[in-house]
């Protein structure tokens, strides 16, 4: 469990040196700090990755791609990693990363808590798979529904992207209307109704392979724009739904305008449509309900995952009794051939995803935990902060709750700097200029003790006041290092 983090003091006389890696090969301390000798990040980073880019080699051949996420692509290969324990993880070639990854977001209370582990171990030995109804996904339900009082009924599914395709379904099911609205920059997974509008340009989808007949069913808005979406809705009577992640567009890249949230509320309840919120990264981590209970506005239909699983795969829609009972069985066999949801999904409660949500969800209910990432990710932001200041680096951190967000280039691209507001330009927030520079920074953290992630990162319960201080020290020399290569 974090502790409540202090000031973090003094680190601009402070060098952090990795005890358990040589990763300044190519450099020399002087008076300084370190003098660069002509060895390139990239160059250090092969040095002591050596295993990592044997098996990238390896999976080229294999995988399609060599890798089984998008988001896990890296110049100049990905690392590897053998195990994770805590705040930490330790890669193939034996070396410590404190890491902000934490399961792509799913693990708050860090790699291994004992409870989790203990959860699954016990369930290991009672089975894996039954392919049948089982007590755990009735007790977890149970648990959803507690943290998320205003809601009546769930639906497991395998994944966040298998849960906004399941509540796109519902909507149109329940409003007999096919068009759904979504906003630019906000992000749903990768089914082929949630690639459009995810980066610019937002007309084009982020992948080949999708039926233009899929993207006419989609509007497109402008995000934090009342007068745009009222240009695209009024009026209209074929719109089914409205989703979108409350906590901001990408994660938090584009920050939610809380009014905007508001009248959007109101203006779906006033037209029948329905209003879906995607918490697969902001549910249970902003509060035990999610954003929805952080902002007080409330929708009718909500996508759930990452957290929600305990790092296990996992999903969920949560929603009305009128929306979700569309799934449910009925002595009627119109209704269940013609007008009933259909949903089906081999691993859907899966009771070791049960029994990891059911351990994790039971520790974040009382939002202790929620308040002390909270803390530690407000001071991780204001310490890296303070090091772009002082180094005169164009560069902010901003976010919310334990997300830490990270553009590079604001002053270039006419952004503020501190924190981009929700009025901000999206398309330069989302289209993250010069991603090179992003691939080379997190080469740079990695040689020295830190894995953060391209654009956004996540606090755990497991990190640790020393972690907060030694991470921010790493942005330090990595910063340090960009600028002796130019590179800002």
């Amino acid at each position: 469990m974090v502790r409540s983090p202090s000031r973090v003091s003094g680190w601009r006389n402070l060098y952090f040196r990795l005890e358990t890696q040589n990763c300044y090969a190519g450099y020399s301390e002087g008076d300084n700090g370190l003098k660069k000798s002509g060895v390139s990040i990239y160059e250090q980073f092969r040095r002591i990755h050596p295993r990592s880019e044997v098996l990238f080699r390896r999976a080229k051949v294999t995988i399609a791609g060599g890798l089984t996420h998008d988001i896990r692509h890296l110049h100049p290969f990905p690392i590897y990693v053998d195990r994770a324990q805590g705040s930490s993880k330790w890669d193939v070639d034996g070396h410590e990363l404190i890491d902000y990854w934490v399961g792509h977001g799913a693990l708050i209370l860090g790699h291994g808590h004992p409870a989790v582990r203990g959860a699954i171990a016990e369930q290991l030995d009672r089975g894996t798979h039954y392919g049948a109804c089982h007590e755990l996904e009735v007790r977890w339900a149970e648990q959803v529904l507690k943290l998320t009082p205003w809601v009546d009924r769930i639906r497991f599914v395998g994944s966040g992207t298998e849960a906004t395709l399941l509540a796109i379904r519902l909507a149109r099911a329940a409003t007999g209307r096919g068009k759904i609205v979504k906003f630019e920059g906000h992000f749903h997974g990768w089914h082929d109704y949630a690639v459009v509008a995810v980066r610019p340009p937002f007309g084009r989808p982020v992948s080949a392979g999708v039926p233009q007949g899929v993207l006419d069913e989609i509007l497109i808005c402008p995000p934090n724009d009342w007068d745009a979406f009222m240009t695209l809705a009024s009026g209209r009577d074929d719109i089914a739904g409205v989703i979108l992640e409350p906590g901001g567009g990408s994660c938090g890249t584009i920050p939610t305008d809380h009014d905007f949230l508001t009248r959007l509320r109101e203006f779906t309840h006033a037209q029948g449509v329905v209003l879906i919120f995607d918490e697969v990264i902001s549910g249970f981590r902003l509060a035990p309900g999610g954003a929805q209970q952080r902002y007080g506005i409330y929708a009718d239909l909500t996508t759930l995952a990452k957290i929600l699983a305990g790092g296990l795969p996992g999903g969920a829609v949560v929603g009305s009794a009128p929306l979700m009972d569309q799934l449910a069985f009925r002595d009627d066999p119109v209704w269940n051939r013609e007008e009933r949801v259909s949903h089906a999904g081999t691993f859907n409660a899966n009771p070791l995803s049960a029994a990891a949500g059911l351990a994790t969800l039971s520790l974040l209910a009382d939002g202790q935990v929620q308040i002390e990432v909270d803390r530690a990710g407000q001071t991780l932001r204001n310490g890296l902060t303070e090091v772009i200041k002082a180094l005169g680096v164009d560069a902010c951190v901003y976010g919310e709750s334990s997300i830490v967000n990270l553009f590079l280039g604001p002053h270039r691209h006419g952004l503020v700097p501190d924190r981009p507001s929700c009025k901000s330009d999206h398309h330069l927030l989302m289209n993250h200029p010069n991603q090179e520079a992003y691939h080379r920074l997190r080469c740079a953290l990695i040689l020295h003790g830190v894995d953060f992630p391209l654009f956004h990162g996540w606090v755990s319960a497991a990190h640790s006041d020393e972690d907060i201080e030694k991470t921010i020290r790493a942005f330090e020399a990595a910063l340090r290092l960009m600028q002796d290569e130019g590179v800002l």
